[in-house]
């Protein structure tokens, strides 16, 4: 806030007047001015150091997060690689085995599809009301069918109700105009088949095939019934009720794309190796982005000197708990047990911690004497993703810090306490600045009052001065 404009000079009494009303409202205002100004320096500081560790952390947990990604973790401990993409996919866990398969897909395993008769009013046929009963596998799905219902609303019904349970209506209309309604369901394998019944003009055996250009009367199940997978892994005979072969090889799983082609059939051949190099890899991925975590929260906690190096400059967290709190919750996690095995800690991995620096240093060649174990590779994998979604190294560390980044955790408490501070402090600097005016004002009219008085004085005076002067004048003149 302004100060008033003061005069300069008092006309009255010759002083300084501005002068003077500056220096004692300066000299009020100094001790309060000084320490405002350094806690609102220091504040501000901690409110960036606040948000500089919270983006720290926040990157830190991204990078676990991908690291520990199960649709594409990082820490495979085999490599498994189809031979023939187009006809399967292959994936391995933990608790596979290096070699080689021969695969041949003979079938697919496919849905239940079924088709109500034929109704020649089209969509706007008319169903009954009443309680259309979808059966699969010894499982009845209700759906409520209500007054005025159509063939549309009928399959809107069913998609409203029955979407959660995979399975789906639809309508296919002929070039005459008539219309079936198709019912579909996401279940794959034989005994899935779809039975409708409790509505008339509904009812639909899909255990019965409809065969090709079926009547109009007719219903059934559209291209045959469910059929479970088959194939062949070494010559072995294999049946899936799903495309997603689990547990036939130990540690792999197939993704059955399609049929094999040939006669004979040609195999794909699936190779399942050990991931020592992409092991390495991700290891030092970690790695880094723990040093890079380490290296932000050092910073905002280490003070340091001027540029002449005599002064001390303190960061956001020079002398607060919080830092030594975070990196002896992170370091506990490093240093206990792992998910169990013979891999129990990083040390063993070739990881260890820097006493100087605090940070992880990778020593790769002792990683490659400790890969050279047999089945090592899958207890690195169950070492940083565990054995369940909590004891895995990634998923500890990650609990480990959530109380700081989480959403009105311990990062956010300590902001909204900072910002609560910089409002006080701007309120004091507001309740400062208008004190400083007040004084002013007061001061000046004082100074001016004075002034006036002196000037007073001195014009008395004068006057007394003059007419002594006069007096002495005539008397020397008589």
């Amino acid at each position: 806030m302004a100060s008033p404009i003061l005069p300069g000079t008092g006309l009255g009494s010759g002083l300084q007047i501005g002068e003077i009303v500056t220096a004692l409202v300066n000299a009020d205002k100094s001790a309060k001015q000084t320490q405002i100004t350094n806690l609102t320096k220091t504040n501000t500081l901690k409110i960036s150091g606040v948000g500089s560790l919270k983006s720290a952390l926040t990157a830190f947990q991204t990078a676990l997060t991908n690291l520990g990604s199960k649709t594409n973790t990082a820490f495979a401990g085999f490599t498994a690689t189809s031979g023939t993409p187009s006809i399967l996919g292959a994936t391995s866990d933990n608790t596979a085995v290096a070699g080689t398969y021969s695969v041949v897909v003979n079938n697919l395993a496919t849905s239940s599809k079924v088709a109500s008769a034929s109704f020649a009013g089209g969509a706007t046929s008319a169903i009954p009301s009443g309680t259309l009963k979808i059966s699969q596998n010894g499982t009845d799905y209700n759906v409520t069918i209500p007054a005025s219902a159509t063939l549309q609303s009928t399959r809107d019904a069913i998609n409203t109700a029955q979407a959660s349970n995979g399975i789906s209506a639809n309508i296919v209309t002929d070039s005459n105009g008539a219309s079936r309604l198709v019912i579909s369901s996401t279940k794959t394998g034989s005994g899935s088949d779809l039975k409708v019944s409790g509505i008339a003009g509904l009812v639909i055996d899909g255990t019965q095939p409809m065969g090709t250009n079926p009547p109009a009367s007719s219903s059934g199940a559209v291209n045959g019934v469910a059929t479970d997978a088959s194939l062949t892994i070494d010559g072995l005979a294999v049946t899936s009720k799903s495309n997603t072969v689990t547990g036939a090889v130990s540690g792999l799983t197939l993704n059955l794309a399609s049929v094999s082609p040939g006669t004979p059939p040609a195999a794909a051949t699936v190779t399942v190796a050990t991931n020592t190099t992409g092991l390495q890899t991700s290891i030092q991925s970690f790695v880094d982005s723990y040093n890079t975590l380490m290296k932000t929260i050092n910073t905002l906690s280490k003070a340091t000197q001027d540029a002449d190096g005599k002064l001390t400059v303190s960061a956001a967290f020079t002398g607060d708990s919080m830092p030594r709190s975070l990196i002896s919750d992170i370091r506990s996690v490093l240093t206990a047990p792992g998910a169990g095995g013979p891999l129990a800690v990083l040390s063993q991995l070739g990881v260890m911690t820097d006493r100087n620096t605090g940070n992880l240093a990778f020593d790769t060649t002792a990683f490659g004497k400790t890969m050279a174990t047999n089945g090592m590779s899958g207890q690195v994998q169950q070492f940083f993703n565990g054995t369940d979604a909590t004891n895995g190294l990634l998923a500890r560390m990650g609990k480990a810090i959530t109380p700081y980044v989480q959403t009105g955790g311990l990062l956010d408490q300590r902001n909204t306490g900072l910002q609560n501070m910089s409002k006080n402090l701007s309120d004091q600097q507001a309740a400062l600045d208008l004190r400083v005016t007040n004084l002013t004002a007061t001061l000046t009219a004082k100074y001016n009052a004075m002034d006036l008085l002196v000037g007073q004085m001195k014009a008395t005076g004068n006057n007394i001065t003059s007419f002594f002067n006069t007096l002495n004048a005539q008397k020397s003149n008589n």
